[in-house]
């Protein structure tokens, strides 16, 4: 599983969904379908309309993959920090019933306001 707490390991930026699409669209459920898509070197989170799948990318080719699915009826609060003038990193910090806290950094002009309405239509 992913290490959530080391946030400077994780600073994503917000990709194309058709580039990991491919790579997670096997393993998705009927109906579900990427909203938003994030990338740090290899690694890559995507929320859906389902799920927050986070994806540790293993190996020296990178065929191994660790996904971890964080599904969004366990989430019981969270907290979204966004970028300031000197400050140019958002936050957001999920609390999950039975994980725990997850802080995911963002870098770049991420919107992370369009991550906090869209956690909260699925948890509200």
């Amino acid at each position: 599983m992913i290490d959530f707490q080391n946030g400077s390991l994780f600073k994503l930026s917000q990709c194309n969904p058709a580039d990991v699409a491919p790579l997670i669209e096997p393993i998705f459920v009927e109906g579900e379908q990427i909203m938003v898509a994030a990338k740090a070197l290899r690694d890559y989170v995507v929320f859906t309309n389902k799920r927050i799948l986070a994806v540790n990318v293993q190996g020296m080719t990178g065929k191994k993959r660790d996904l971890t699915s964080l599904p969004y009826s366990k989430i019981q609060s969270w907290s979204v920090e966004t970028a300031g003038t000197f400050d140019l990193d958002a936050e957001l910090e999920i609390w999950f019933s039975g994980l725990g806290k997850v802080r995911l950094e963002f870098k770049g002009r991420f919107d992370v306001t369009y991550l906090n309405r869209l956690i909260s239509s699925f948890v509200l």
